[in-house]
């Protein structure tokens, strides 16, 4: 093995990138194998260079000069581990300018400039890669972009957030509120201190967005994307879930059924029933369900967070990209060319889990089934739910529009016996079935 070896430059030295380049540097003779020549890490950008590290490295490796390090002749691969869009954005395109390939984990730059990084990408013959970006170690990205490149994905659905997993994992076993949940995520290290990103469900709406690119060759735009995140979830909400023998999940859903150009993206808490799939995922795990005209239901699970599951994900990438380099055969996703047709949240077709709490539950009975109809929303069960007190009814609905059922929550706000506003949640079909309004 004599030929030059492959060197590697790291923007970022946090808990992903620290994994990275302890990786790099322990794993070097088993990369090399696999790469087919030496694999080495040319430098590590920080922030500050005198900050004791134990990642295994020369001090002289570390420098506070990321740009330089990308423009440097030797560095052939950049792994950028900064997050954000600057300087993540501006350092990716230098690095591509500049011949090197990349391989990131920043599903918020993804999201936002995914399409204009892979035409700078291809512009200079670099491959961009980005696997660890949604869903960590889970190998998704690369089959959805090459195994099932030549099939009809119509719909993916799935956690890709371990963080409001574990929170909303928790209060089901516990039975317990939300912020209970929350601070013990941020205690064990499920959460960051500022978890806005995660219980809002915008860095599952950054993971959506990279997915549409993949699932269906469609560019969208993560306000395309219906958000609703869980800080609102109760535990008379999980409560009530698990009485419908179901559990509460933050679920990414897109769906396009075959033969359509529209795409229905959203991200919000859902009833997920116990015997789906997705029910069964514990903790900061994450699991997403690809469904396809050829293959049929495809279940990618795993480890969905973390330093070393992410960093697993981001050295496959390095060698994927070592090795097409040395090829000169450069790989990544190819950048959508289609921009995204949205269909409207009021356009999808649902069944609903709707709590409505009265005044007096037998005289508002009349009042409540005179809107449902009116509003051409079909219930499937009701019953009165006594754990709350006797004036509560708890209704599921058949498959119906979401502008049906907002017109009649609305509605069912204005009658007298009404006490608040009624509060419903998604319910996700247990065999996969839900689709969108013809």
């Amino acid at each position: 093995m004599n030929a030059r070896p492959l060197k590697v430059a790291v923007l970022g030295c946090g808990v992903v990138g620290t994994e990275v380049v302890r990786r790099l540097h322990e794993s070097r003779s088993a990369l090399a194998a696999r790469v087919g020549v030496p694999v080495e890490i040319a430098g590590v950008a920080v922030r500050d260079r005198k900050r004791p590290r134990d990642i295994g490295i020369a001090q002289e490796l570390l420098t506070d000069d990321p740009l330089e390090l990308v423009k440097r002749d030797d560095v052939d691969l950049v792994v950028e581990l900064l997050g954000g869009i600057e300087p993540a954005h501006s350092l990716l395109v230098a690095s591509m300018e500049h011949g090197k390939s990349v391989v990131s984990a920043n599903k918020t730059l993804i999201a936002e400039h995914g399409a204009q990084l892979h035409e700078t990408a291809a512009q200079h013959g670099v491959s961009l890669l980005y696997e660890a970006a949604v869903a960590a170690a889970i190998p998704l990205l690369g089959p959805l972009r090459d195994s099932l490149g030549g099939d009809d994905v119509t719909r993916v659905v799935g956690i890709v957030n371990g963080t409001t997993n574990y929170i909303l994992d928790r209060m089901t076993e516990t039975g317990g509120e939300f912020d209970a949940a929350l601070r013990e995520a941020v205690e064990r290290g499920y959460a960051e201190a500022d978890p806005t990103a995660d219980v809002e469900g915008t860095d599952a709406v950054a993971k959506t967005v990279i997915l549409a690119s993949l699932a269906f060759h469609t560019r969208l735009s993560p306000t395309d994307v219906y958000r609703e995140g869980i800080t609102g979830v109760t535990a008379q909400d999980v409560a009530d879930a698990r009485s419908r023998g179901c559990v509460v999940k933050l679920l990414t859903v897109l769906e396009r059924p075959a033969g359509q150009g529209e795409v229905l993206a959203r991200v919000h808490p859902t009833m997920v029933p116990l015997t789906h799939p997705l029910a069964q995922v514990k903790g900061a795990d994450n699991a997403v369900v690809v469904e396809a005209a050829g293959a049929g239901e495809l279940l990618f699970r795993g480890a969905g967070a973390g330093g070393v599951p992410t960093a697993s994900s981001v050295v496959g990438d390095v060698v994927t990209a070592a090795r097409r380099r040395l090829l000169g055969r450069p790989v990544g996703a190819m950048a959508p060319t289609v921009a995204g047709q949205v269909r409207p949240m009021r356009e999808l077709r649902s069944r609903y889990h709707l709590g409505v709490r009265v005044t007096d539950a037998a005289a508002a009975l009349d009042d409540i089934a005179t809107v449902l109809r009116v509003n051409d929303v079909r219930v499937d069960s009701l019953h009165r739910n006594r754990s709350v007190g006797p004036n509560t009814w708890v209704l599921a609905t058949e498959a119906v529009l979401e502008s049906d059922l907002c017109a009649a929550v609305e509605a069912l706000s204005a009658v007298p016996s009404v006490a608040e506003v009624p509060r419903f949640i998604r319910m996700l079909d247990p065999v996969g079935q839900e689709a969108l309004a013809r």
